[in-house]
């Protein structure tokens, strides 16, 4: 089974409830909390780390918080995935991150990987932040049947 940590499934989770709102606006990461029901301590690590990543702004003050740093339209959810996970690869080699893997040197199946994590890392680029917001049509990709899971 191919799957993204729960700090990442936070993260879009956060970043989506960041999207409903208008343009500009600024969050605290309490009402984030609580309309997410994500832990606060963890809606603040996953915030920083969406900062670093340039994804969101953090405002400091008194009516400080968080805001989107592009429109919704602009963000994918493939730049989430990597702010907090790092590259997208279905394997350690199929990165592009060379040595991750100790087998690497002997791996009869590596070269297939890298060409297998780039199309998945495609189809995720794709996946625009706004797409996620509920009632908004998902994009269908080249290999979507609609079917429905």
């Amino acid at each position: 089974m191919i799957r993204m940590s729960k700090l990442t499934d936070y993260g879009i989770v956060l970043l989506t409830n960041m999207a409903m709102g208008p343009a500009g606006k600024v969050y605290a990461g309490q009402d984030l909390a609580e309309a997410s029901r994500i832990p606060l301590p963890t809606v603040g690590k996953i915030l920083k780390q969406l900062a670093r990543a340039g994804l969101v702004i953090s405002h400091r003050g008194r009516n400080g918080g968080y805001a989107l740093a592009r429109s919704s339209d602009e963000i994918s959810v493939a730049e989430v995935i990597n702010a907090i996970e790092g590259p997208i690869g279905i394997t350690e080699c199929g990165t592009e991150v060379a040595g991750s893997c100790s087998l690497e040197a002997v791996c009869a199946a590596r070269s297939r990987w890298g060409p297998i994590s780039r199309a998945i890392a495609q189809a995720l680029a794709g996946v625009r932040l706004s797409a996620m917001r509920p009632g908004r049509a998902f994009p269908a990709g080249p290999a979507d049947t609609g079917a429905t899971t």
